[in-house]
């Protein structure tokens, strides 16, 4: 129950619509065992004492008896569901609250697919214990209390010989939660793996088709899909196993008290009609306990669900405004490094080492070096992605860790080489980061980035819905939609990651001129391979290994001759030179 309790914030605020549920099923389970009640007097009173106009009145309290039930069992089941619907609705936020906030750490090991299963399946198994696990144990107290009272007062003996049986069929329901909670955990898993499988190939089916391996993710999916058969059958086989055990102990109760009640009645010790009501009441304990199997099914199911939506819920969230931060609608763009090292989490080596260099307001800061470098490293540490393993980052003098997040990252603009769009408008979009533009902005933004007019072409303008990530446009008209978004924020300090790299040499000029307008004025740090990106930054880092190899302009950094930045100029400029040799020969 450890995991109920720990979830009870989420439903606990609700508990009117439970109480009135119960409320509610309190009637139904007391018009339910007047039914035994009702039928015991018709036989020994009705029927068997031939006073017909009694058995008439009983008819007619039966009819009234089932019509409040009915009453009774809609409003139970409606503010049940209202229990349930209204709980998971503050869990679903609060986890989707709770997954805007974790760190990138969090996300580089999960799964788009598991989460999903957490935040969809997990949570409506959830629920549905809430709405109906909770009222079937409650139903199950009150209609074995009930029963036990009413057959006591029919016979004692018998009554005793029923509870004697019972404990066989707790043992077997307890045996069967021992090992179908596992059982359902494990299931739980195996289909968050396989949503991760459909959510990973969906994505991917332009890599699928193009290296002609569908015949090889079939076979991916099929061990996923294998995997989640064969977890469903032995759960299956487990219900299979417990219930029949269940039923034959309680079928032997049946023919034992059969058989002794049948001798009570024959001696004249209990009537006829009291059997009869007797053995009614039998079954509204021996159906509710070999129901067990079925709440004990709901619970294990709604404990798995619950004990990973809570993994989300624990996960700590590391990187956080502080108490008293530093709030500012805009910076002045200084950029400090102190010593700083850093290494990833689960990682062995560090990622930078010992990285020292200042960015005045306004400069150009190229970084330069091959893939695992350290590049984007720096970068992310700017915006607080990561937090430096030791050292110190400084933004206008003050520690990037005296900022609230908001700020920090509101003055910061990035545009990457995958550029991420929403399925959404183009407006939409360009207005990302600042929702309360005007139309007038968002246009100007979008001509300073060189995209108004490919935009204007489109049959819906800046209403033109785009598919998902973008899917419609070429991968040049998404990075000048990117670059908009970022100059609509208007950020003091701008990081530009190779985001150039994956386009032609007519786009990347298009690209290049809104870069321009967007760099002006502005802290700029541009992560490239080319060395044209970044031959007119003030400044230029080279990285090697996490630590920065070289350091200066681009006319002093190509003089040297065994230097990492000009074997990068000579092996991209090479073919251009011996052009030019050629030509003046």
């Amino acid at each position: 129950m450890d995991t109920f309790r720990r979830l009870k914030n989420f439903y606990w605020p609700h508990k009117k619509y439970l109480f009135g549920s119960l409320l509610f099923l309190l009637i139904v389970t007391g018009a339910t065992v007047c039914y035994p009640i009702v039928l015991q007097q018709t036989i020994d009173k009705g029927i068997k004492g031939q006073n017909f106009g009694y058995a008439s009145i009983l008819a007619f309290g039966f009819i009234l008896i089932m019509a409040i039930k009915g009453v009774a069992a809609y409003f139970q089941q409606y503010w049940g569901n209202l229990f349930g619907i209204s709980s998971v609705y503050e869990l679903r936020k609060a986890l989707y609250r709770k997954l805007q906030y974790l760190p990138f750490r969090y996300y580089d090991n999960a799964h788009t697919g598991d989460l999903m299963s957490r935040l969809t399946a997990d949570v409506e198994g959830f629920r549905f214990f809430l709405s109906f696990g909770f009222s079937q144990l409650f139903n199950f107290i009150l209609i074995v209390s009930f029963s036990l009272v009413i057959m006591f007062s029919y016979s004692v003996p018998l009554a005793v010989v029923t509870l004697l049986m019972t404990p066989f069929l707790a043992v077997t329901v307890y045996s069967f939660d021992k090992k179908v909670h596992p059982a359902f955990r494990a299931i739980r898993k195996s289909m968050g793996r396989m949503n991760t499988r459909v959510q990973e190939n969906v994505s991917g089916m332009n890599t699928v088709k193009a290296m002609a391996q569908e015949a090889k993710e079939i076979e991916r999916f099929e061990w996923n899909n294998t995997d989640y058969k064969d977890k469903q059958i032995y759960t299956s086989t487990l219900w299979a196993k417990y219930f029949p055990f269940m039923e034959f102990i309680g079928n032997i109760c049946v023919v034992v008290l059969l058989g002794l009640g049948g001798t009570f009645v024959i001696r004249g010790e209990m009537k006829p009609g009291e059997l009869v009501a007797f053995f009614s009441l039998v079954w509204y304990i021996m159906g509710p306990l070999m129901e067990l199997g079925f709440m004990v099914n709901q619970f294990s199911q709604a404990k798995a669900s619950g004990e990973r939506l809570l993994q989300i819920l624990d996960e700590p969230i590391e990187i956080a405004s502080p108490e008293n931060p530093i709030e500012t609608d805009r910076l002045l763009g200084s950029v400090e490094f102190r010593h700083v090292y850093l290494k990833y989490p689960n990682e062995e080596s560090y990622a930078l080492k010992d990285i020292t260099f200042r960015a005045r307001p306004g400069q150009v800061i190229g970084l330069m070096g091959a893939t695992g470098s350290g590049k984007s490293s720096i970068t992310r540490l700017i915006a607080r992605f990561y937090d430096a393993t030791s050292g110190e980052i400084l933004l206008d003098g003050e520690s990037v860790k005296n900022y609230s997040l908001k700020t920090l990252r509101k003055n910061i603009g990035f545009v990457q080489q995958e550029t991420f769009l929403f399925s959404s408008t183009i407006r939409d979009n360009i207005a990302y980061g600042n929702p309360d533009a005007t139309d007038e902005e968002i246009i100007d933004a979008a001509k300073r980035a060189q995209a108004h007019d490919f935009i204007s072409e489109l049959p819906n303008g800046y209403d033109t819905i785009l598919g998902e990530r973008g899917l419609g446009l070429s991968g040049g008209q998404k990075q000048r939609i990117a670059i908009a978004r970022a100059l609509l924020i208007n950020p003091s300090i701008l990081i530009l990651d190779d985001a150039t790299s994956a386009v032609d040499m007519q786009t990347e000029a298009k690209i290049q001129m809104a870069f321009r307008e967007l760099m002006r004025g502005r802290t700029t740090f541009i992560i490239a391979h080319r060395i044209s990106s970044v031959r007119h930054a003030d400044e230029i880092l080279v990285l090697k290994d996490g630590q920065i190899a070289e350091r200066g302009v681009h006319e002093d950094l190509i003089q040297n001759p065994n230097g990492l930045y000009r074997r990068i100029y000579d092996i991209q400029y090479k073919d251009h030179e011996q052009l030019k040799t050629q030509q003046n020969a």
